[in-house]
This record gives C-alpha cells, structure tokens and sequence, in this order.
C-alpha cells in the first residue's frame, strides 16, 4: 500500500515538475515575443558621384608638390567631394516596451561625421542616442543627444528630396544634448520645450552654459527658436589670478518649417530663418516644390537665398555681407522598395566672387554649376 502511495506521489511529483516546466518555458517565449515585438532596426547606406561643370575637379599642386588649390564646392554641408565618393551607413537601433523606449542612432563615413563633428570622448558615430517616457497620451519627455528640430532638411539623405543640402541647414544646428518636453495640446497644436548643451556638443558641456529651445507647431507648420551662448563665457588669466569675463554673446535663431499640398501629387516646402550673435550670423528662405510624376518617379526644386553678415565665412566671399542664391534640381527614382537613385543638377551663384568656386585656371570666381548622381538604400 505504501510503494502503491509512494509511487502515486512520485508521478504527481512528476506531473507538477513537468506543468512548472512548461509554464517556465511558455513564460520565456512570451518574454521572447515581447522583446522582439518592441525592437526595431532601420538605416541606409548612400554613395554619389559629383562633377563641377565649370570649376575645378581636382587638387592642384605647385612645383614643389604643395596642394595650392582644391576641388570647387558649394559652401554647404554634405555630398561636396568631387568623382565617386561615400555618404554613411546609417543604423538606428530601437526598443521600446510599454511606455518608455531608447533609441541609438549609429552613423558611420563621411557624411556622418560632418554632422557630429562636435563629438569628443567618444568616437564620432552618434548621431542620436536617447531615452524616452510616453508620461501620457499628450505628454513625452526625451532625455539625451537627439537631431535638430529646426530647418527644414536633416542629416539623413533618406528623408531630404534633394541629396546636397542647403546653406541653411549646413549652418543651423545638426543636434543638441539635453531634456526636452513635448506636449500634444490638440489635433493640430503641439508644443516642445528644451534646455540643452550647446548647440551639437554631444557628450558634455563645455562652456557651463545652457542652451533653451521652444517649438510651436500647427497643423504641419512649426515655429522654432533656440537661444543660448555657444562658447566661452570667461577665462583665467594666469598673470592676475582672476577671472575674466569674454563678454560672450548669446546666439538666437528663430526657424518657420512648413509645407502645403498644393494638389494630391504637388508639396511645396517652406523654410526661413534668422540667426545672430552680437551682429554675426545669417538668415535666408527656400523653397521646395516637389511633383510626383508617377508612382516611382519624382522631381523636386530647391530655391535659397541665403545671406551672411559681418564675414561670417558661409559663401567664402571677402565682402562683410555676401549672399548667395543657390537653385538645385533633384530626380528621384524609386527602384523596388529599398533604392531611391536621384540624378541633381545645382548652381550657385554668389553676390562676391568666392573663395570656394574656382575654376580650371585657378581663377576665383562668383558663381559654380555641378552635377550629382546619388544611390540611397534605405531599410
């Protein structure tokens, strides 16, 4: 009776083993499910060919093998080396789980570490790293290194119509490390609140001066502002022993981003804005008609002007208060579901002959045309 009781609660001792296994196991796989399910991974890699159809494409040298010229290019940001050239490979890693979430945004060539070339510390491949809490359905705070909010193109050739950026974006910020708050007030109105780093200092202040950013956003049009000094505010003077004052200034941008669909297959793209510090800075507008001629073809204008005061050295023009008109014209062609190809065609055309457009002859002059053809593969 006993061995018959024993072996009773030996198989139950079995049985019970094996429904906790099972629970163990399904419990895991959930977990599993779930972690998947709140992961992401998304990039692209881009490469372009560039030609100056009537400046210089190559490095000239003098008799002793010195470099005395370089490749003409405009005085923007992004897709300015001449023949076949690499923009980044892009990875952007996401997880979220509930209501929080983390996003590690990786670049990685050139075009990547023009847009962090503030980065110290570290190596220069963070384009975007931070935390985020979904507070509630109207409410999210971002903490950590995240892209501009200002202008109307990014870092990224995946998002931009037009594959060179403008003068514009290339001189605003590209990033800011900081806290910011944005608030869903309505359908249409939204409102972001920023203290950050100085603009695209990545790891740490060095200046121990904060910057502040707003954004107020209506039914596609955003109204931005940022403000903060951008260097530093005092010195030590070893002679004295006392701490002097730079008397440095603070810079301000205000930034109007928006667009309007003017028709189901033509947008048009607004950008105007106006950066100072104590008198140097710049400001400008553009404007970007895009017309979608088929289901896998587009093409897109970009018209800036764009001007500088006090030399502030954007156009390479020795005159104090150059400007610039800058008109791109960008085909897009979609192939598949990854490949966009975008053959552009740009001129510049300068108010002062600049430093930046020279010809074959080593003549410095006002104006540059050049012809791009880039490949974008985003996934």
């Amino acid at each position: 009776m006993k061995q018959i009781k024993n072996t009773i609660y030996i198989k139950f001792l079995l049985l019970a083993a094996v429904l906790f296994s099972s629970a163990q196991l399904s419990a895991q796989d959930e977990e599993a499910t779930s972690w998947t399910d709140g992961f992401s991974l998304s990039g692209s890699v881009d490469a372009y060919y560039r030609a100056n159809l009537n400046g210089l494409n190559k490095v000239m040298l003098d008799e002793n093998g010195d470099a005395i010229a370089f490749p003409s290019a405009p005085g923007s940001s992004f897709a300015n080396d001449t023949g076949f050239a690499i923009g980044m490979a892009n990875a952007i890693l996401s997880y979220e789980h509930g209501n929080v979430g983390a996003v590690a945004d990786l670049v990685f060539g050139p075009r990547g570490e023009d847009a962090v070339f503030n980065s110290f510390g570290s190596p220069a491949i963070v384009n975007q790293l931070y935390v985020y809490w979904n507070v509630s359905e109207s409410v999210t705070l971002t903490f950590g290194n995240f892209n501009t909010f200002l202008g109307y193109e990014v870092i990224s050739p995946v998002a931009n119509f037009n594959y060179s950026t403008s003068y514009m974006f290339s001189y605003g910020p590209f990033s800011h490390t900081g806290l910011k708050a944005d608030f869903a007030l309505s359908d249409d109105v939204s409102l972001m609140l920023a203290v950050m780093n100085p603009t695209d200092w990545t790891e740490f202040d060095p200046f121990g001066s904060p910057s502040f950013g707003a954004q107020l956003g209506y039914a596609g049009q955003f109204l931005n502002l940022l403000y903060g000094k951008q260097g530093f505010t005092e010195f030590f003077d070893t002679t004295t022993g006392e701490f002097v004052d730079t008397d440095a200034k603070a810079l301000f941008q205000i930034d109007y981003t928006g667009g309007f669909d003017l028709s189901e297959d033509f947008f048009l793209g607004i950008n105007a804005t106006y950066q100072d510090t104590d008198g140097t800075g710049f400001y400008g507008v553009a404007l970007y008609p895009q017309y979608q001629t088929s289901e896998n073809f587009a093409i897109g204008l970009r018209g800036e002007y764009f001007s500088e005061m006090e030399n502030y050295g954007a156009i390479g023009a020795v005159a104090p208060d150059a400007s610039v008109i800058a008109v791109t014209l960008t085909g897009s062609a979609t192939v598949g579901d990854h490949l966009i190809i975008k053959p552009e065609i740009r001129f510049d055309s300068a108010s002062e002959d600049s430093v930046y457009f020279v010809d074959g002859d080593l003549e410095i002059g006002d104006s540059l045309a050049s012809f791009v053809l880039a490949a974008v593969y985003s996934f």
